[in-house]
């Protein structure tokens, strides 16, 4: 990076080249804010075995796309008016996907830094609706599935393995917890590298815009190549129906900090897999026809977990430091998850898993408001619907043990008086519903997770 270079003044974003190594397994991707700002990015897949003609060419496909999606994180530092692709224009179908990846990718962040990305974002395209239909590869059927150390993948393994589907954990990064839940299950592991590249800390350091980017857009392109080298039919994330409600609507403007674990992106991306990598390659969400009480509701019964997993967003930053405890107490997060377990897990269990009761802190009561979306907007944190979050807190209002603490007995005497009793039910939202993309033959583990 020139060390005079004004990133303020870009015109144009550059997507310069994507290569990869076979014999180290490492595919760089590189980048640049007109012709003086560069970015590399790296990802290592270690062990990388050779690749025949059919698999290559499908390697590459889905090469190009994560060189596409992994730039939404070094976009957003200028955010210039300018899209150049040095290797040619796009077909119309990548060219969309890539648009709405950093349109709604870029939501929050452009909600936050008061930039209206629509219709801003335009990828180049040479007009074709799209490459020769996908081939059908030899790829072995068994199941990658992404852990992040939170409940939501441990579920998604654990019903596979009821379902008697051959699964490897996959995890990008060096997190020491997430190592440790996914040693956890006892299947086969894989974890991949990610280097970030340091000339955008630079300009982070510098005042480049910055803020929140689709995490799970990228993570996905990067398991698509990891599923191509080392050899699997299927992607497995566990991203539930409510990843798909917004966060807030700004106007007619709908910004959700979940989007690409919503299922939008998971019909967009899982259509362009099948249309331009292979036709037999299966990307979805195990959990989609779940709500998060649900998905509460079965990680209660895993109880080999519940020393070992951690939703706090907190333990999982990519710079500085790491906190030492698994749960932080202080963040949506800690705050959702410990009120969505309590209607399924006993009092003292709960208590212990985070170290103190969270609902018994009136220091809490304005992260808890916003969870309730009472006179707030939810938390731009993957978190469950309002409506989930008042249905359980009025399961605890009506048990003993639960009443009286501070956020319970303030919920039962100020919110509880205001709200339609009819909406604050559990039952209706335990229920599997709704659009999915889970192939046929994991129905069963879907029919099994009640």
């Amino acid at each position: 990076m020139s060390a005079g270079a004004d990133f303020r003044s870009a015109r144009s974003f550059r997507f310069v080249r994507a290569s990869f190594a076979p014999a180290s397994g490492t595919a760089e991707l590189v980048y640049a804010l007109d012709t003086q700002v560069e970015f590399v990015e790296r990802v290592v897949f270690a062990d990388a075995p050779a690749l025949d003609p059919a698999r290559a060419a499908a390697f590459a496909q889905a090469l190009r796309m994560l060189h596409l999606i992994a730039g939404v994180s070094y976009y957003k530092a200028a955010v210039p008016p300018e899209i150049v692709i040095e290797d040619g224009p796009l077909d119309a179908q990548t060219a969309l996907l890539c648009e709405q990846v950093y349109e709604h990718g870029l939501a929050e962040f452009g909600w936050q830094n008061r930039i209206d990305l629509r219709g801003r974002v335009v990828f180049p395209r040479a007009g074709l609706a799209g490459a020769t239909p996908a081939p059908t590869l030899d790829l072995p059927r068994r199941a990658l599935v992404a852990i992040g150390g939170g409940k939501d993948s441990l579920v998604s393994i654990e019903m596979l393995r009821a379902a008697h589907e051959p699964a490897t954990v996959v995890w990008i990064g060096n997190s020491d917890l997430i190592r440790a839940c996914a040693e956890r299950t006892g299947l086969p592991l894989l974890n991949l590298r990610r280097e970030v590249s340091p000339a955008l800390f630079e300009l982070n350091r510098r005042g480049a815009l910055n803020g929140h980017v689709p995490v799970t857009a990228i993570n996905s392109a990067i398991l698509v190549l990891a599923a191509l080298l080392y050899g699997y039919d299927t992607i497995v994330f566990s991203n539930e129906r409510s990843a798909s409600s917004a966060t807030l609507n700004d106007g007619d403007h709908a910004v959700n900090h979940q989007w690409s674990k919503g299922f939008a992106f998971e019909q967009m991306f899982g259509d362009w897999l099948h249309t331009q990598v292979a036709a037999n390659l299966n990307y979805f969400s195990l959990l989609r026809p779940l709500s998060e009480l649900a998905v509460t509701r079965r990680f209660a019964r895993l109880t080999e977990y519940h020393d070992v997993f951690s939703s706090c967003n907190r333990n999982f930053k990519i710079v500085g430091a790491r906190p030492t405890a698994r749960w932080c107490g202080q963040c949506p997060k800690c705050h959702f998850v410990f009120l969505a377990l309590a209607p399924f897990v006993p009092k003292p269990q709960l208590t212990a898993i985070f170290g103190r009761n969270l609902l018994d802190d009136e220091n809490l009561i304005a992260g808890f408001d916003a969870l309730l979306e009472w006179h707030a907007h939810k938390p731009f944190e993957c978190v469950g619907e309002a409506l989930e979050s008042r249905a359980a807190i009025a399961a605890l209002a009506a048990r003993a043990e639960w009443r009286e603490d501070a956020i319970v007995s303030r919920f039962r005497s100020t919110i509880l008086p205001a709200l339609d009793a009819r909406e604050l039910v559990l039952e209706p939202l335990l229920r599997v519903a709704g659009a999915h993309r889970i192939p046929d033959r994991l129905h069963g583990a879907l029919d099994a997770a009640g």
